[in-house]
C-alpha cells in the first residue's frame, strides 16, 4: 500500500505512535509518506520506503496567524495525486481530521476528470484531542464533523472509544487498535545496563524514571513528592526523561526537598530505548492517560510501573501484577508501595517478568501492525467506487 500519514511531530504519544507506524509499516514493505510541519523526531531520513514532505504556511500581513490548516490540506492532496496514495492515516483529530477531508474532497472534483478518484482516509483518535480540546465549545461541532466524515476511526484504547462515543454522540464504527512497542528495541540488555546505570545510580541504589512531556496533566510534582518520601528510606536514584513547561517548578520543588542531587534531568532524548531499561520503576502518576505508552516501553524494558488508575491505564496495567495502580494524588500510597517492591527482589523480579510479558505478549508490533493492515484494507473496499 502507499499510504500517506500526518501527526505533530514534536515529542507527545501521538506522534510517537504515528512515527514508529509508519516506520514498520515500511519495513513490512509499505510505502509510507509522512506529510508534516517537520520531520517526525523519530525519523533518521535513512530509513527505507518512507518519504518526508513538509507542510509550510505562507506569512502575509493580512493573517494574523499563517493557515497551517490550508496549507496541509493542499499538501496533502498534492502528495496523495503524484505519489498516487491510496489513503491517509491522520493522528489527533484536530485538524488533521479536517485537514485530510478537504484534501480527498479536493481529488474527488478534481479539475482534471482523469485524476479524479477516492483517497479514503482515516483517524485515530489518541485522547487529549478527544478529551481536552476536542470538548472545547469551540472545535466541539468541528472535532464531531471531522470524525463522523472519517471513512475509517481508530482509538487507542476502549477507554477512548467509549468517551468518544460518550462526549460528542458519535454512532459510527470506532476500532479500538490500541498502542505497541517494538519489543525487540524496547528490551533490557545487560551488557548494556551494566556499562550506562554507574552513571545514574551507584551498585545499591533503587533507579526510578519518569517520561512524559512535563504537562500538568502528568503530574510530575506528584513524580517529586514520590520520589521524596521514597529516598527517607532508600539512597534511590531518578531519571526525569522529558521536558516541559512544569519543569522549573519540579526543579523548585526538589531543591525544597534538598533532593536535587539525587535527580538527573536528562531533558528530551531521543534513545528513550536505552535509558528504561537501567531502571527498577517507573513512575506515571497521570491525571488522565488514554492508554499509557511511557508504561508500555518501560514494561518491555522490564520495569514495572507506579501509575494512575485512569483512562485506558488498567487496559495495560494489571494491578499486583505487572504493576501498581493508585488513585490520583495518593503519593503516601505509592511511596510505600514503591519502598516495599523495592525491598522485596522476589516480588520486583515477578512483577519485572510479567510486565515484560504483557508487552511481548499483548502489545508487540508483530500482533498490532497487521491490525491496522486488516483495517487499512477494510477501508479501501468499503470505500472502492
Amino acid at each position: 500500500m502507499k499510504i500517506g500519514i500526518t501527526c505533530y511531530p514534536t515529542y507527545g504519544g501521538s506522534g510517537v505512535v504515528a512515527t514508529e507506524l509508519g516506520i514498520e509499516l515500511a519495513a513490512r514493505g509499505h510505502q509510507v509518506h509522512f506529510i508534516t510541519s517537520s520531520q517526525p523526531f523519530r525519523l533518521t531520513g535513512r530509513e527505507s520506503n518512507i518519504h518526508f514532505h513538509e507542510v509550510s504556511a505562507s506569512t502575509y500581513p493580512l493573517f494574523e496567524y499563517p493557515p497551517y490548516d490550508l496549507a496541509l490540506a493542499s499538501r496533502m492532496a498534492e502528495v496523495a495525486d503524484f505519489y498516487s496514495l491510496d489513503l491517509l492515516h491522520v493522528h489527533y483529530a484536530i485538524p488533521h481530521s479536517v485537514c485530510a477531508l478537504l484534501a480527498s474532497q479536493m481529488l474527488a472534483t478534481h479539475p482534471d476528470p482523469a485524476r479524479r478518484r477516492n483517497l479514503p482516509f482515516i483517524t485515530t483518535l489518541h485522547g487529549t484531542d478527544i478529551t481536552l480540546i476536542g470538548l472545547d465549545p469551540s472545535y466541539l461541532p468541528i472535532t464531531r464533523f471531522s470524525i463522523e466524515q472519517s471513512h475509517g476511526t481508530t482509538a487507542i484504547s476502549a477507554h477512548l472509544a467509549d468517551r468518544t462515543r460518550e462526549a460528542f454522540g458519535v454512532t459510527s464504527e470506532i476500532e479500538v487498535i490500541r498502542n505497541f512497542v517494538n519489543t525487540d528495541v524496547y528490551v533490557r540488555r545487560p551488557e548494556l545496563v551494566e556499562q550506562m546505570r554507574p552513571r545514574f545510580a551507584a551498585p545499591g541504589e533503587p533507579l526510578l524514571v519518569h517520561l512524559s512531556n512535563f504537562r500538568p496533566v502528568k503530574r510530575v510534582f506528584d513524580v517529586i513528592e514520590v520520589f521524596a518520601r521514597v529516598c527517607r528510606e532508600l539512597p534511590a536514584r531518578l531519571m526525569l526523561i522529558g521536558d516541559g513547561p512544569d519543569r522549573s517548578h519540579a526543579e523548585q520543588l526538589a531543591l525544597r526537598y534538598n533532593i536535587q542531587d539525587r535527580i538527573h534531568f536528562l531533558g528530551k532524548q531521543d534513545d528513550v530505548h536505552e535509558l528504561l531499561p537501567l531502571a527498577d520503576l517507573l513512575l506515571m502518576p497521570s491525571q488522565m492517560e488514554s492508554f499509557g505508552l511511557a508504561a508500555l516501553e518501560g514494561m518491555s524494558c522490564s520495569v514495572p510501573a507506579i501509575a494512575t488508575r485512569v483512562g485506558g491505564v488498567p487496559e495495560l496495567v494489571e494491578d499486583g501484577v505487572n504493576g501498581l495502580l493508585f488513585n490520583i494524588g495518593d503519593v503516601d500510597a505509592m511511596a510505600e508501595a514503591a519502598i516495599a517492591l523495592l525491598k522485596d527482589t522476589d516480588r520486583h523480579q515477578a512483577m519485572s517478568q510479567a510486565a515484560r510479558r504483557t508487552a511481548v505478549e499483548r502489545f508487540s508490533t508483530t500482533s498490532i501492525i497487521p491490525l491496522y493492515e486488516q483495517y487499512y484494507q477494510r477501508i479501501l473496499d468499503r470505500t472502492k467506487g
